[in-house]
């Protein structure tokens, strides 16, 4: 049986999923998006359409996931102090990936959309290896914990 703060391996897997499908689909945009630039090729433009709607669309399907991970996984793991730092740097990410996202979407501003872009892109071309690093991280055996003497209890002899 799994750690209550463990993820089920079926929704474990959609939210792998949905992160590499972001992944993906946010990388080959930036590459078409550069490549519209720099050639005449209606392909280049063509894909960068389809690239981005793929990446919304997994994008509001993340955000639902996102959603349910908070009393299902990062509550209870933080009830049970698990992973409780590479899980703070996790969530800040996604915020940080869902205000700039935000942004990019509303903002008309042509001095913020550039900054909004360059942070999205930096914070979503690392997510893969913080991802990473919070699942090895959590899933090392954690040292036990030594119980703490009450103020004036003795402590136990010693054999």
């Amino acid at each position: 049986m799994l750690p209550f703060w463990r993820l089920d391996p079926p929704f474990r897997f959609a939210v792998y999923i949905a992160f590499a499908v972001l992944f993906a689909s946010g990388a080959a945009w930036l590459a078409a998006d550069r490549m519209k630039e720099s050639s005449e090729e209606e392909i280049w433009q063509e894909s960068a359409a389809w690239l981005i709607m793929l990446h919304g669309g997994t994008a509001m399907l993340t955000l639902m996931l996102l959603g349910a991970l908070v009393p299902v996984h990062i509550g209870r793991a933080w009830r049970a102090r698990k992973n409780r730092a590479t899980g703070i740097v996790m969530a800040a990410c996604n915020a940080v990936l869902i205000v700039t996202a935000f942004g990019l979407y509303y903002l008309a501003s042509e001095t913020l959309r550039p900054w909004a872009s360059d942070i999205h892109i930096a914070f979503g071309l690392s997510l893969p290896v913080l991802l990473l690093v919070h699942v090895k991280t959590g899933r090392k055996p954690s040292a036990p914990r030594v119980p703490r003497r009450q103020p004036g209890s003795q402590a136990p002899p010693r054999s």
